[in-house]
């Protein structure tokens, strides 16, 4: 898993040293974590790796300047808890913005933590000596959010996605609304309404506020039924079209170009095995196969358990006709409901 870095900045400014095993994560390209380990070095943490593991030692962690070479959700929240921890202040510069960076600082503040500036590209932390307790309601999960909105405007559903924060799916409802999906939003849930059928609109994966690289493989389904020809660039990870050739088995016209999917549909979908190679590649066949003539097995769904809790029962309990090998279908979801 990705997690095992985020623990590595806390626990070395709490306890003065700390060894974690080199995270793993879903295979979607090169995911170093040398910007990291640059900043705990700015805070004054020594480094060693050895193993599979990375070791960080400090007496105490002090305050500094840390400028990201790249944009880093994981560094950007890593360094963000040792800071709080540090001696004097820390300036953090080229931030990542997404909502889970503030929403980890609205925590730390609640703790105790001095943070200005999370969600914005720079960062101010003022050192304490210690936190204390706190009550704190985590935000949704957007990209959740993203991938059954999708599901609707796919299979020309009417959905109601309850829970969730539309300010901060703003640029997927504005692609929604490019390619003629209709949507209509209230302070906690989106409404999607797929009366139409979508028409074709590039898209570009960018860091938040931009379109998500986390919702690509979705959005690629979707462009598989979207008339005309939609070009998809992935500017966040340079081997994130797994999904694609799996698409393709189903009847979809993909072609890939480095960085670029040529996405050509409309194409009719017909049932096929394919294999989830990664978390949002599972997703994006999930959906897929709601439109699929047929029954698609989809192998490997132990990746998409990561990032969805039990979203067979979710899209079941809506009409879809899905369920795990093995497991018993309820009388009431046998009924024809759904295509595919």
């Amino acid at each position: 898993m990705r997690a095992s870095t985020l623990v590595l900045g806390a626990l070395v400014a709490r306890c003065g040293r700390a060894r974690v095993s080199l995270p793993g994560g879903c295979a979607i390209g090169g995911r170093p974590i040398d910007l990291h380990i640059k900043g705990l070095e700015v805070l004054g943490a020594t480094i060693t790796q050895d193993h599979g593991y990375v070791e960080a030692t400090a007496k105490r962690l002090h305050g500094g300047e840390i400028l990201f070479d790249k944009i880093t959700v994981t560094g950007t929240e890593d360094l963000l808890m040792a800071a709080t921890l540090a001696d004097g202040e820390t300036v953090m510069l080229n931030c990542a913005r997404e909502p889970e960076v503030a929403d980890l600082a609205d925590l730390l503040n609640r703790m105790g933590a001095r943070i200005e500036g999370a969600g914005t590209s720079t960062i101010r932390v003022k050192g304490v000596s210690k936190l204390h307790g706190a009550r704190h309601r985590i935000i949704p999960d957007r990209i959740e959010a993203a991938t059954f909105i999708i599901a609707g405007a796919l299979t020309g559903g009417d959905l109601n996605i309850a829970g969730c924060d539309p300010q901060h799916l703003g640029a997927l409802l504005e692609k929604l609304k490019e390619v003629g999906v209709k949507t209509a939003q209230t302070a906690d849930a989106v409404r999607v309404m797929g009366d139409n059928p979508p028409k074709a609109a590039d898209m570009v994966t960018e860091e938040y506020p931009g379109f998500p690289t986390d919702v690509q493989a979705q959005y690629m389904a979707l462009a598989t039924q979207a008339d005309g020809t939609s070009i998809i660039t992935e500017n966040i990870f340079e081997n994130r079209f797994m999904h694609a050739q799996e698409l393709v088995r189903m009847g979809a016209n993909i072609k890939i170009e480095g960085r670029r999917a040529v996405v050509r549909g409309k194409t009719p979908l017909s049932a096929a095995a394919v294999l989830a190679s990664d978390l949002r590649a599972s997703a994006s066949l999930v959906l897929a196969a709601l439109v699929a003539d047929g029954e698609t097995i989809i192998d490997r769904v132990y990746h998409i358990d990561r990032g969805y809790e039990h979203i067979e029962e979710k899209l079941r309990g809506v009409g879809a006709q899905i369920r795990r090998i093995g497991e018993i279908l309820p009388k009431k979801a046998a009924a024809p409901a759904a295509r595919g």
